[in-house]
């Protein structure tokens, strides 16, 4: 598994980046709607 992720790192470093920011984005928009019900 480990092999496969250095390799996938290895081929496409910017791309990783920008997994990285996707995923990031998606944990705000998931914890600002977590957040919403508390504010009524």
């Amino acid at each position: 598994m480990f092999d496969t992720l250095k390799t996938a790192v290895s081929r496409n470093p910017a791309t990783l980046a920008q997994d990285f920011a996707g995923a990031a984005a998606i944990l705000v928009i998931f914890l600002v709607g977590l957040s919403l019900p508390g504010l009524g």
